[in-house]
């Protein structure tokens, strides 16, 4: 058995389908199937569900293909490793960010690039799920994710901000002029909000529901500026976090109202594997300290008069 050939596997499962995993491992389709058929032959048994195309990996290639992620994931941890003695800290830092993080993730990754000048940066928006699929895999070192809400198994995790939850409404509309609104009230407007497999709309299905209310939204998008976007158009409101509209400003024409009744808070913070050694990448980056802009956004803002800066 060669790495390569758990190269191979780990790009077939993904990719589900022997040409593509050939072009990503930039290698001829015959040489990738006979790997893999090299791979059946020293662990003694089938990989792969035999057909005119890919069908699946057997419940043995699924075993083998667990290990194949936490093999390569320790062979790229000791590269990395001997490369920080001799180099400093390199390599490619993968980070999974759900929409609603990504304002935060720059205020992350500018120190540690600062500090770390060798290091590259790949920033991918994913929704909670992807992310935990990713760090289990070993397909990203770092989630920026919520932690309280779907809480995720077998991760260290390091809470960076408590967000909160703001209505957004066209300076025109009836609730315009409201210091606050409930959240009874806001699931009467026509709304936009992210789609259902985004954790931040079934987090706040779940206020609703706790009020006795189940909005049906005019308008879903799995985009969180595409969210704010649609009601700078006029026709919709929309329920964001408050970070969101602390780093990019309240979007002209529109106004941002306290959300009451409840006041609904969840943590959202940096994760990766508890595996042991951890990943070096992910290591430094959770050793260094929040920078204070980000630091003060673990406690609750000041409710309810914060100026948000509303045009």
């Amino acid at each position: 058995m060669v790495l390569r050939q758990l190269e191979y596997l780990v790009a077939l499962a993904r990719e589900k389908h022997f040409g593509r995993a050939a072009d990503a491992c930039h290698v001829s389709q015959p040489t990738l199937s006979a790997a893999i058929r090299l791979l059946e032959d020293d662990l003694g048994a089938p990989i792969v569900e035999r057909g005119h195309r890919y069908v699946g990996l057997t419940p043995q290639g699924q075993v083998a293909l667990e290990h194949a992620h936490r093999i390569l994931a320790e062979v790229e941890n000791l590269r990395r490793g001997l490369a920080e003695i001799d180099k400093g800290l390199t390599g490619r830092l993968r980070i999974g960010v759900i929409p609603t993080a990504l304002p935060l993730v720059s205020q992350l990754t500018g120190p540690f690039y600062a500090r770390f000048p060798g290091v590259t940066v790949a920033v991918i928006s994913m929704n909670s799920q992807e992310i935990d699929r990713g760090i289990e895999e070993f397909e990203l070192d770092v989630g920026l994710t919520y932690l309280d809400a779907e809480p995720m198994a077998h991760v260290k995790a390091k809470p960076v901000c408590v967000e909160e939850y703001l209505f957004l409404t066209p300076a025109s509309g009836p609730l315009a002029g409201r210091a606050q609104v409930a959240w009874r009230e806001a699931a009467n407007t026509p709304l936009c909000l992210l789609t259902p497999d985004m954790q931040n709309r079934r987090i706040i299905d779940g206020v609703f529901r706790s009020v006795g209310a189940k909005p049906v939204p005019a308008v879903e998008t799995n985009s969180i500026f595409n969210l704010v976007s649609h009601v700078s158009a006029g026709q919709w409101s929309a329920i964001v976090p408050r970070q969101l509209l602390r780093f990019f400003g309240v979007p002209e024409g529109t106004r941002a109202i306290e959300l009451v009744e409840p006041i609904a808070q969840r943590t959202i913070g940096l994760v990766m594997s508890d595996r042991e050694p951890p990943s070096p990448l992910a290591r430094n980056l959770f050793a260094m300290q929040l920078p204070e802009n980000i630091a003060a956004l673990i406690q609750p803002p000041n409710r309810p008069n914060e100026n948000l800066g509303d045009r």
